[in-house]
């Protein structure tokens, strides 16, 4: 009868092991030559015997431990060798030993991430299918330089933190193990150990590219895209394509609402790219800009607290069905564009907030590294690691998923040191200022990057302050986006509009006002989410009036919106004057439409997309004064405003009613003779309007408003009128 083997004290390192608080444990475990003797260690805590495959060599079992060890080792053991386990439950497999393979992340990865110049960082970080020398497995690395030990938890290992910790690369603060045997599919975490408290966190991949359906936070692996894009044409023209001089109308849509099935579940991506598509081309739209479906826990968040920023949310479907909803989306000739969120991310204590038990993607100080409003925290623009980790993910969702262009979030958050916040709560700059130098460089680099490696694509700014050169390059001193939303002009036009009509001639200025500075920066004409919610109520609620007189107002200022400087965005629900405030919980109010008021502003925005696209006077030349001409802006009395949009072979005719009275007689200058002809009407009976117009009218020679002909017209109440020579 063998004696049990008796029980000696363990090694520091062993016992460091088993407390998974090992910094390397690649010195402990695996195969090691002290001298002329070869030992091989394994940690196993679901073992109950262990052998080296094709061997014959049984590893014995550390008294009262889960090590398993042998010194047996033939010479021509081969240098990737497996184990056969018989577990705890009688269940035998085979594995290789992962603590046999070498560093498999390129030092030259490791210095350009360090540097903050890895702009494919997402293809080395995070969790990636891996071959070495024919074996098959996952290859996991994570950036986190201020851990004691971290370990990848898996269903593998039954989450356990002792089985799989990693080894770190030097100074660069990354680890990395490779785990031959996983596969696809495979549910992930990373367990950190912090090197000054000693408290463990479990945190999910940030390089994650997919994750579990909320509220479950898992990372899932998944393999590198096979998926067959079919949007060359597309493409070739979006390199070549003269956005500044082209039609814009975006349609902005929150997936997860706009249409819900039969019993009130998420649609698909596939689902949503054959419904989304063929109502946005009825529509008219040239773009959908989507919140963000970047991978967030809460759906109240509506995408802007983001926690996955390389993942499209499970929501909807896995990576490559919404590949297929961008490819659908171009070959029916719609942009796509993804709302991104840079400015800040939650506090969620199982993704980015202290990943590492550190202030790692954070400022440690709450004054330059928390929102407070929001109750979220800010990126360290400073380090080159989260700078990178920022850019690459811009990378990532415009090469991966081929979108058009991001609208970037909160940017004037960025910008400034004291945004939203008391006098005292703010740290100044180097020159005691309140710019936030690091972010502005980050912005700068982001737009040049971008439009230099992606032609064709655009960098949109939600910028709501008077930020000098936001659209402008960089290389004059500007930010470099692409275009800004115009938050001055909604404002001040949304401001106006409340007012009751028989007091407007006292915010005539409103109207005007923004024509000072239209040709400042490359606007977007914004009616976004952010003006329906937050008991703000809906577009419709905020115009006076009856019923008659609310659905007239919105009709003239949509006409207002899409014949004045600026490409167009207008959130879902409002092209059919949606009556409730948005609700992101619940489809929109689609059966309004049965109604003759919403069917006619449906109609009426499909129409003045249908104009807009149709003629290039409407946009040919947004962004610079050829584009625009006052016809009269004073009519202070009658709140009547008129104007030319024009291009070298194109001039239209633009007039505005804002009071319910109806106006005959009216005459307004033009600047040639001939017959004019209304095309379009807000007040048209297709619209539910009173169906007062005009038809075609004859200029006379009789010089008006420094123009040298006019014409007499009737004027709707509270209606836009185009006409065209």
């Amino acid at each position: 009868m063998n004696k049990p083997a008796k029980k000696t004290p363990l090694d520091s390192d062993l016992i460091k092991i088993i407390e998974a608080k090992h910094h390397d444990p690649f010195s402990v475990l695996g195969r090691h030559t002290n001298k002329t003797i070869t030992t091989i260690t394994a940690f196993l805590p679901n073992a109950d015997t262990v052998s080296i495959v094709g061997q014959k060599i049984a590893m014995q079992r550390i008294p009262g431990t889960d090590f398993f060890q042998t010194s047996d080792v033939p010479k021509t053991l081969e240098r990737y060798y497996q184990f056969e386990i018989t577990d705890k439950s009688g269940h035998y497999y085979e594995q290789y030993d992962p603590y046999a393979f070498g560093s498999e992340l390129p030092e030259f990865d490791q210095h350009l991430f360090g540097e903050g110049r890895h702009w494919h960082i997402y293809k080395k970080l995070g969790a990636h299918l891996h071959t070495v020398e024919g074996i098959d497995g996952v290859l996991f690395t994570v950036w986190a330089p201020n851990a004691d030990r971290v370990s990848v938890v898996s269903e593998y290992n039954n989450w356990d933190g002792r089985c799989h910790p990693m080894r770190v690369l030097g100074g660069s603060g990354i680890w990395e193990i490779f785990i031959p045997g996983l596969t696809e599919g495979c549910l992930y975490k990373f367990e950190i150990l912090n090197r000054d408290t000693q408290q463990i966190s479990v945190k999910t991949d940030p390089y994650g590219q997919q994750f579990e359906f909320r509220p479950q936070t898992a990372s899932r692996v998944v393999n590198e895209s096979q998926y067959d894009w079919q949007d060359k044409k597309w493409i070739d023209k979006r390199i070549k394509h003269d956005w500044l001089s082209e039609a814009m109308s975006i349609y902005e849509v929150h997936l997860g609402s706009w249409q819900r099935d039969s019993q009130g579940n998420f649609l698909n991506y596939i689902d949503l790219a054959h419904q989304l598509v063929k109502y946005v081309q009825d529509m008219g739209f040239t773009h959908i800009e989507l919140l963000p479906i970047t991978e967030h826990p809460l759906d109240a968040s509506w995408g802007y607290q983001t926690s996955g920023y390389f993942a499209p949310t499970s929501r909807h479907g896995n990576a490559d069905e919404f590949r297929y909803f961008v490819d659908y989306c171009h070959q029916h000739n719609i942009g796509v564009l993804l709302d991104w969120v840079p400015a800040h991310f939650p506090k969620d204590d199982f993704a980015l907030a202290r990943f590492d038990g550190s202030c790692l993607y954070e400022h440690e100080d709450p004054r330059k590294g928390e929102h407070r409003d929001w109750g979220t925290l800010i990126y360290n623009y400073s380090r080159n690691e989260v700078k990178n980790f920022l850019l690459s993910s811009a990378f990532f969702w415009i090469e991966e998923f081929h979108l058009d262009g991001l609208r970037v979030d909160a940017v004037a958050s960025m910008l400034y040191l004291d945004y939203s916040r008391e006098e005292n709560d703010w740290l100044p700059n180097m020159y005691g200022g309140n710019e936030n130098l690091e972010a502005i460089d980050f912005l700068r680099e982001l737009n040049t990057l971008t439009h230099e490696q992606h032609p064709g694509t655009v960098v949109i700014a939600e910028e709501s302050t008077s930020w000098p050169q936001v659209t402008r390059p960089t290389w004059t001193g500007g930010l470099g986006f692409s275009m800004k939303w115009n938050m001055g002009w909604m404002h001040d036009i949304l401001s106006y509009m409340q007012q009751d009509p028989v007091h407007r001639r006292h915010h005539h200025d409103q109207l005007t006002f923004g024509m000072l500075y239209a040709f400042t920066e490359n606007f977007v004409l914004p009616f976004s989410h952010d003006e329906v919610v937050h008991g703000k109520g809906s577009m419709l609620s905020k115009m006076p009036g009856d019923e008659w007189q609310k659905f007239a107002n919105l009709r003239l200022l949509y006409t207002f919106m899409f014949t004045y400087p600026g490409k167009k965005l207008l959130f879902m629900g409002c092209e059919f004057a949606q009556g409730t405030e948005w609700n992101f919980n619940q489809a929109l109010d689609w059966y309004v439409m049965d109604y003759s008021f919403h069917k006619g502003m449906h109609t009426l925005v499909k129409d003045l997309n249908k104009m807009y696209v149709q003629h290039p006077a409407l946009f040919q030349h947004d962004f610079d004064n050829r584009g625009f001409e006052w016809i009269d802006c004073h009519d202070v009395e009658q709140s009547i405003i008129s104007y030319l949009r024009k291009t070298e072979n194109e001039t239209l005719i633009n007039v505005l009613n804002f009071t319910p009275v109806p106006r005959e007689n009216y005459r307004i200058g033009v600047p040639a003779p001939g017959t004019y002809l209304e095309i379009f009407n807000s007040d048209s009976k297709f619209y539910a309007g009173s169906n007062a117009g005009n038809g075609q009218v004859h200029t006379e020679e009789t010089p008006w408003m420094n123009q040298p002909y006019s014409i007499n017209i009737t004027i709707p109440p509270l209606a836009g009128i185009v006409l065209k020579l």
